[in-house]
């Protein structure tokens, strides 16, 4: 009976009818300590659930607290000792497998101890990041992005981690998994569940040289209710004995709290997370700038067979000192070149005279004269402040290479501005069409401002 008294009982048709009261009293079961300044709502939220401001709140406030035996990851679910006997077994690029296999256990388990929190969630429908989309929804909406290439890696990746790891784990212990139950449509669920709400505590940086694997993904109640914008309000903190969010400033009465999860483009919101800052409020926003790109630009300007073998050359001598790729990018912020040193090497190379190159490459890409590449000078250099004090060869090369980028859209950055311009129209936009078209013209603002910056004045 003890355990009565720590955790309600709840039953599973009232925590469907108001799973919030619900994990609410759970909460308050496992010690979690919520400040009766905040509240959680739907209401007035930017999206699903989120945190809302009682009264004015004070920067160093402390919002709640979590004990870290509350925390849902392998080493707190009820099979934690199956898996950490299959661990090597259990070992995959993602490194998601563990936490996967104990959330397909945990949610479908009526006596799951995070029952109340899980609910939450009853059929994962809210989730809508672009793996769920249909693959014609993608390629119309999100061509050019980068999104499309990377939802296909991930449903490739996930489908082969289920088959070739989880299952004939799963089958190995069938007193705890069913295939047919815990099955491939649940797995790819809950992938998107992880992606969209775990949190990964900081590696330590205690010996800089020792480069040390990232922490496993966990799941943090009350955490993943926060809502993120890049100018946020409120920060998730680590101590030994529980995880807490502070606020970073001043909140005032009735506002929504925002937790960060780090500096990310919006393709990386919606790819991950199914959202998107709507235009032009995601000060951390990019855009890519294939590498083939820029070589392609480089093409275009060779005036013979001789150039094109030189161009070749410089090109493969990159490739082996990679600082380019095949399915490299360079990459752009809001003030220009973010892969500055990258990009300012590939346009040096690009455009030396025959004999620099020679040079250049019997020193096997070393120079005597280093102080031409300071890393701050090519960082001004390649900022879009700095842009227009380029060679106009350089010049050229990014205009060529900004262009093309323009056109693997699937429409004009115009199109796309007048649509946004427009509330009528955008208020018609279903709800992926206008978290498509914030990501699409983020992206194609940056690389316009790069071509415009870049053409010839001549």
């Amino acid at each position: 009976m003890a355990t009565d008294t720590k955790r309600p009982k709840i039953d599973d048709e009232n925590c469907v009818l108001d799973p919030l009261k619900h994990f609410l009293l759970w909460c308050d079961s496992v010690k979690l300590t919520l400040s009766d300044k905040v509240y959680l709502s739907k209401e007035g939220t930017v999206a699903e659930y989120g945190m809302l401001a009682k009264e004015d709140i004070e920067e160093g406030h402390i919002l709640f607290s979590i004990p870290r035996e509350t925390l849902l990851h392998q080493g707190t679910t009820k099979v934690k000792k199956v898996l950490e006997e299959g661990k090597k077994t259990l070992e995959s690029a993602s490194g998601w497998v563990p936490l996967l296999l104990g959330l397909l256990y945990e949610y479908t388990c009526s006596q799951s101890h995070w029952k109340p929190y899980l609910s939450l969630w009853p059929d994962f429908r809210t989730l809508d990041q672009p793996m769920f989309w249909s693959d014609e929804e993608r390629d119309k909406l999100l061509k050019g992005t980068g999104i499309p290439e990377a939802v296909n890696t991930d449903l490739k990746k996930l489908q082969d981690e289920y088959n070739n790891i989880v299952l004939p784990f799963m089958k190995s212990h069938p007193d705890l998994w069913d295939p047919e139950k815990h099955n491939l449509e649940l797995y790819k669920s809950l992938v998107a569940f992880v992606m969209a709400y775990s949190f990964q505590e900081p590696v330590e940086d205690e010996d800089e040289e020792e480069e040390k694997q990232p922490n496993p993904p966990m799941m943090v109640p009350m955490a993943d209710m926060l809502n993120h914008v890049s100018k946020h309000n409120a920060n998730l903190e680590y101590t030994p004995d529980c995880l807490r969010m502070v606020s970073v400033r001043h909140i005032e009465k009735g506002e929504e709290v925002f937790n960060t999860y780090g500096q990310m483009a919006n393709w990386q919101l919606l790819h991950m997370y199914g959202f998107a800052e709507p235009f032009p409020t995601n000060g951390n926003d990019t855009a890519d700038v294939q590498m083939s790109s820029v070589y392609k630009a480089a093409v275009q300007v060779t005036q013979s067979e001789a150039d094109q073998r030189l161009l070749v050359d410089k090109w493969n001598m990159l490739c082996e000192m990679e600082i380019v790729g095949e399915k490299g990018v360079f990459i752009f912020g809001q003030s220009g070149s973010l892969t500055y040193s990258e990009l300012y090497t590939t346009l040096k190379v690009l455009c030396m005279p025959v004999q620099d190159f020679e040079e250049f490459r019997e020193n096997e890409g070393w120079e005597e004269d280093e102080e031409d590449d300071d890393d701050d000078e090519m960082e001004q250099a390649l900022s879009f402040d700095g842009l227009t004090g380029l060679s106009a060869e350089w010049k050229r090369l990014l205009h060529t290479a900004a262009a093309l980028t323009l056109d693997s859209y699937s429409e004009d950055v115009e199109t796309d501005r007048r649509r946004l311009e427009d509330q009528g129209a955008l208020a018609e936009l279903s709800s992926r069409e206008r978290r498509a078209l914030h990501v699409r013209y983020g992206q194609k603002s940056i690389i316009q401002r790069l071509q415009q910056l870049t053409k010839s004045t001549s």
